[in-house]
């Protein structure tokens, strides 16, 4: 619909060699604040396919496969590798968002300013809970409610119920990731 995945997974990605010989320089030599950077590949290679102007596509008949964590620690450590390329690559490419569709630029801020958010509301959630003695229910419903419209509206844009599973990520963020 908007000619524009943010990140195109790297098992799951196919691009035009002449797309990539392009980009090859840029891709090889990925720096970040001064230092050479060896995370976030995919999201980096997608930025700079998006910068130069080529049009990324999800297909959902594609199959592929890869290895994925199977117990806690591995998978954690992935997922601070991703946040750590989500707010690097969204720097290097916020410029394109605005070209690109408004849901799209949306729901990439989104994937931004939402963690800091859960991370803000988890932190006065403790503050209050210390300094006062009193629950912080409010700021428990308000994640909630922010957790479900997110998923819902994913669910209902994608035609899949099974967005809505994203919802455990909240939790995994609060108790596991920030800390």
């Amino acid at each position: 619909r908007f000619g524009a995945v943010m990140c195109c997974c790297g098992p799951c990605a196919m691009y035009r060699r002449s797309a990539l010989l392009l980009l090859l320089e840029q891709y090889e030599t990925q720096f970040f604040r001064g230092k050479p950077s060896d995370f976030g590949e995919d999201r980096h290679l997608t930025i700079l396919m998006l910068k130069a102007g080529f049009r990324t596509e999800y297909v959902p008949d594609a199959i592929a496969a890869t290895v994925v964590p199977d117990t806690l620690l591995p998978y954690l450590r992935q997922q601070l590798r991703w946040a750590r390329s989500t707010y690097r690559d969204t720097l290097l490419g916020l410029h394109l968002l605005p070209g690109l569709d408004r849901y799209l630029t949306l729901d990439v801020v989104g994937q931004n300013l939402g963690p800091l958010l859960l991370a803000v509301s988890s932190i006065a959630a403790l503050a209050q809970l210390a300094l006062t003695g009193t629950v912080p229910w409010w700021t428990g419903l308000t994640i909630i409610a922010m957790t479900m419209i997110r998923c819902s509206v994913a669910a209902v844009r994608a035609g899949e119920l099974r967005f809505l599973g994203f919802a455990l990520h909240t939790p995994i963020n609060i108790f596991l990731l920030l800390p």
